[in-house]
């Protein structure tokens, strides 16, 4: 039985180690980044990211000044009965975790009418799922405003085909990876509808980093687009060198007959994510 207040324990200990800690397989990356990186000034920053990290983890302070905005997606057995209000019990989560944690407060009440601070980083972004069975998976991650920002959603014709897809990742990155904080992880969802092509390029930076692709088709064009982002020579900072991008992930759904949604969801160089299991 999932009751509410275990979810809100599992939420609330999800951010503050998201907030602290990057998982191992960022950690991973980074330091393969390092070996390969030929900049010099590149290899002293990731040496720096690779410091801030482990500083962050021994203090559990948090690894960014900005803590983001918080996304709670909650994958919940369909034999499970709901413990109430999901909003408000991931919004009780979150605000707990804020506080206890002492994470900056970012998010205002209305973004265009009432820009004040809701004063405890509520609400938070949930997203709810169903799967068989009972129980529930938690997946956390705290998004930067300089990441979330520099993403994109295109409504791409049919006929404009991989190749298109490909020049808007390309574009994307080139034109808004600067202000994201390289090196990135680079989300891309192809398919869907407007509404849920974006969830779908958030959801990919959930993905371990190494791990194999749906389809080897997908690999292949993960492969070619990081390939051609190190290339762009931007480098991490943005000052230059080869590391733009540690990772790409690609998502592909099926769509209507007259669309090709794309949509790219960059992930900053503080990728913080955490996953929770609730039996």
């Amino acid at each position: 039985m999932v009751t509410r207040a275990a979810l809100v324990e599992a939420i609330s200990s999800a951010v503050g180690e998201a907030a602290s800690t990057l998982r191992p397989d960022v950690v991973a990356a980074l330091r393969g980044a390092l070996e390969t990186e030929p900049s010099e000034r590149g290899r002293s920053i990731l040496s720096q990211l690779l410091e801030n990290a482990a500083i962050a983890l021994a203090d559990r302070v948090p690894v960014c000044q900005d803590t983001g905005s918080a996304w709670v997606r909650l994958t919940l057995g369909a034999d499970q009965e709901l413990p109430g209000d999901l909003q408000a019990v991931a919004d009780e989560a979150v605000a707990q975790a804020y506080r206890r944690c002492s994470l900056r407060m970012s998010m205002v009440r209305d973004a265009l009418f009432d820009r004040s601070n809701t004063g405890d980083n509520t609400p938070a972004m949930l997203s709810v799922s169903l799967r068989p069975g009972t129980g529930a998976e938690i997946d956390v991650m705290l998004k930067g405003g300089g990441s979330d920002n520099a993403s994109a959603v295109a409504m791409l014709p049919p006929s404009a085909g991989v190749d298109g897809v490909r020049a808007f990742v390309l574009d994307t990155v080139t034109a808004k990876a600067t202000g994201a904080c390289p090196p990135l992880f680079v989300g891309v969802a192809v398919g869907g509808t407007f509404d849920t092509v974006a969830a779908l390029a958030k959801k990919a930076l959930l993905r371990e980093i190494g791990s194999p692709a749906a389809s080897p088709q997908a690999g292949e064009f993960e492969s070619a687009l990081l390939e051609r982002i190190n290339a762009t020579g931007i480098g991490p900072a943005g000052l230059g060198g080869r590391t733009t991008a540690l990772a790409v992930h690609v998502v592909t759904a099926p769509c209507h007959i007259a669309a090709l949604p794309v949509a790219v969801n960059l992930g900053c160089c503080a990728m913080r994510s955490a996953h929770r299991e609730i039996a």
